[in-house]
């Protein structure tokens, strides 16, 4: 007989250990429950896939649409620092936190965007430069004092390896750059200037403070003289202590001695001072804004920290130092 006939031997025979009927509805009660909760379990996590779909491309439109005008991308000041053997490079965009406010009004753009963009990118070139050369996610931090709510905002704006604090304009002042300072009284600028970076120094979210004497670019070139500190002796140290006591680095950057100033900010002599206040955490910065001066002069800045005393410098990785022994 045919399979499935009431005569054949496979079911013409009942077994006294077969289930029965209630049992077997029982059984299909319980598969039928079990196929919903499949089916569910499927919707949703197709609903979940959906979603995160959804978000991901959101992020990559948003992505694709900060567009920042600048001379270099992220890969290509990556690509320079590695074909000139630099051991590490440190990607610092500037977010100057009250600008913040303004969001695309900005004459700087939107850093609620630009920032995410740059970390976002700069993470991307950690992965394929791995080995070639360390590339830090950082941000240049401008102003933080001057707005608590926006520099919390800017301190979210991506997981950071390094923050430089700066001071690029006095409350409610222009830049130091749009500056005229055949017409300004210079000395009040940078007394006031001080005041601030020693506010600025105060502030516990940092890594090391920028172009000490920023100002002095700007008064240079619009005067052809570079004014002494000594009127702000006291409080340039008051600076250097506060740096020491919070463990904070100080900046030596070098572009002063190709972008016409002809001396690091800070100069030789107020790197020595620091050293000899107790300074330890020094960092290297050639305030790049295009592939021509990635790493530009840094050895000379090395060189000039260890005339002051310092026998290394530090890089940040994940906002803590690692030092790096001059040789």
């Amino acid at each position: 007989p045919v399979c499935g006939s009431t005569d054949h031997p496979c079911i013409a025979q009942k077994s006294d250990t077969a289930p029965s009927e209630n049992e077997l509805d029982e059984m299909k009660q319980c598969a039928d429950m079990a196929d919903n909760e499949c089916r569910k379990i499927a919707d949703k996590a197709s609903k979940e896939k959906n979603e995160c779909e959804k978000i991901e491309n959101s992020i990559k439109t948003a992505l694709e649409d900060m567009d920042i005008e600048t001379e270099n991308t992220v890969e290509e000041m990556c690509n320079s620092a590695c074909n000139k053997g630099l051991f590490a490079l440190a990607i610092t965009d500037h977010c100057e936190a009250p600008e913040i406010l303004l969001g695309s009004e900005s004459e700087y753009g939107d850093f609620s965007k630009l920032i995410p963009k740059s970390n976002y990118e700069t993470s991307i070139m950690q992965d394929r430069y791995k080995g070639k050369i360390k590339i830090l996610r950082g941000i240049e931090l401008g102003e933080p004092m001057h707005n608590d709510e926006c520099t919390k905002k800017a301190l979210c704006f991506g997981d950071f390896d390094i923050i430089i604090a700066s001071v690029h304009n006095l409350r409610n002042r222009p830049d130091f750059y749009y500056m005229d300072f055949k017409k300004e009284d210079a000395h009040i600028i940078l007394d006031m200037y001080f005041d601030e970076l020693l506010e600025t120094a105060s502030f516990d979210s940092f890594c090391t403070l920028a172009h000490l004497t920023y100002p002095l670019r700007y008064i240079k070139r619009d005067t052809g003289v570079i004014p002494s500190l000594s009127p702000y002796r006291d409080k340039i140290d008051l600076i250097y202590e506060t740096l020491i006591k919070k463990d904070k680095a100080l900046e030596i950057n070098v572009s002063g001695l190709f972008k016409g100033l002809g001396e690091t900010l800070p100069a030789f002599d107020e790197i020595k001072c620091y050293h000899d206040l107790g300074g330890k955490y020094i960092t290297l910065g050639s305030d790049a804004h295009n592939i021509n001066d990635v790493g530009r002069d840094i050895e000379k800045g090395i060189e000039l920290a260890f005339k002051a005393g310092f026998k290394s410098y530090y890089i940040y990785e994940n906002c803590c130092p690692y030092e790096i022994t001059i040789e």
